[in-house]
């Protein structure tokens, strides 16, 4: 089977601990993407549990290049990372079929990606939105805590200009004034405050009225209904993205009908419907196609590829119940896991891991949802910590296992 390599380089955390010497840390973290434990790296290696231990906590200290490497290449990761010289000479090395079960990446729509003009705009607008486009960058990982509140000063900036503009302007302030609500509100979701994320999802949709540009009402509505296929609430998910496919006119862009047919397919997984489901999902990758390589004439999101599809799978997956688990290969999981977004990763991780659980297989779905859970914990993600709550409770009877008595241990620290 063809596997693709994960881009280790697009992995903030460990970009930078490589960067500064922490090889250790490294480790850690592959292991961590890898949904594996310790023990299992220990038992795959020949080392012990306490040398890998001790390696993972050794900062920037002396390494054993030996241990360095064994593990490296277990799990995959490019030699040059710790320090070695790469024996591969570029060559991919190929993931073990295991590590592989426990990756997953980024998906919300096409949203999860940040953003940003193609193009400089000229003026005070353009000087808005680049403000805009510049926190989302920053959300990837940064707390959605201690963003909204500048986020929302900066809405509010915006609103101010648009009400003392020009009539000339006002609708392009307006525009500028939709994307920083339908981020202020992407932000209220991220921290689970859910009644604050629909009340800007609803300034967003009625700012994108006000500029008159029907297809950034289309992005607007669509994102609210992104926002209700996840938060449990599927029929309605569905009414929006057929209002938003009207506002969207005859002939839309190849990625706005990918995006609007992938959270289609999310809702309908999410009610069960397979047959709708799988539906959409062919509508999804056949626009895909078409999106071609070039910037996406969707000025709000980018191009919608084969990661975006295979996260689209990944979610769904994670939604449908036992006896209804769509066909997931490791190209599928390891292509969404691409993303740099570090909440997109661990919210797929936990779809994963709810495949894993409807296929009964408890050990591995709470092993990598502890890493998921770990992540969020550390990005203080609300929306994180409240899709492992709704794991855990899926999982009714008494089990002894010891990835769940991990798994509770965070979850009961879970504070945010």
């Amino acid at each position: 089977m063809e596997r693709k390599d994960i881009d280790w380089l697009n992995h903030g955390g460990i970009r930078d601990a490589s960067l500064a010497g922490d090889f250790g840390t490294v480790i850690r973290q592959a292991r961590r993407l890898a949904g594996v434990t310790q023990i299992f790296l220990a038992e795959q290696t020949g080392l012990s549990q306490s040398a890998i231990s001790r390696l993972e906590s050794a900062g920037g200290g002396d390494y054993s290049m030996k241990t360095l490497a064994s593990l490296a290449e277990c799990l995959g990761v490019p030699l040059g990372l710790v320090g070695l010289a790469d024996r591969t000479k570029g060559i991919p090395v190929q993931r073990r079929e295991l590590l592989a079960a426990g990756l997953a990446a980024a998906l919300t729509p096409a949203l999860a990606d940040p953003p940003g003009p193609t193009r400089p705009e000229p003026g005070q607008a353009g000087a808005l939105r680049l403000v805009t486009a510049s926190y989302r960058r920053l959300d990837a990982t940064t707390p959605s805590s201690e963003l909204a509140e500048t986020v929302q000063g900066h809405l509010r900036l915006v609103q101010t200009l648009a009400r003392s503009a020009d009539t000339g302007i006002r609708p392009e302030l307006a525009s500028v004034g939709s994307e920083a609500a339908s981020f202020t509100a992407w932000l209220a979701w991220d921290m689970a405050d859910h009644g604050s994320a629909r009340r800007w999802y609803g300034s967003a949709v009625k700012a994108a009225r006000s500029s008159g540009d029907t297809l950034l009402t289309a992005y607007q509505i669509g994102s609210l209904a992104s926002f209700e296929a996840e938060a449990g609430t599927p029929s309605e998910a569905l009414r929006l993205v057929t209002s938003a496919r009207h506002q969207a006119g005859d002939a839309p862009p190849a990625v706005a009908v990918a995006w609007l047919s992938s959270i289609e397919a999310v809702a309908h997984a999410a009610q069960g419907d397979t047959k709708a489901y799988e539906r959409a999902l062919r509508a999804t990758e056949r626009a895909a196609t078409r999106c071609g390589a070039g910037p996406a004439p969707w000025p709000w999101i980018f191009a919608f590829d084969e990661r975006k599809v295979a996260a689209c799978r990944v979610a769904c997956a994670g939604k449908l119940g036992p006896g209804r688990r769509p066909q997931l290969t490791e190209t599928d999981i390891t292509t969404a896991l691409s993303s740099a977004h570090d909440k997109q990763r661990a919210l797929l991780h936990l779809d994963v891991a709810g495949r894993q659980l409807s296929a009964r297989n408890v050990e591995e779905a709470f092993t990598i949802a502890s890493h998921a859970l770990t992540e969020g914990l550390r990005l203080r993600s609300g929306r994180i910590v409240e899709k492992a709550r709704h794991l855990r409770r899926r999982l009714t009877q008494p089990i002894t296992a010891t990835s769940v008595a991990e798994f509770d241990h965070l979850l009961h620290s879970a504070y945010l």
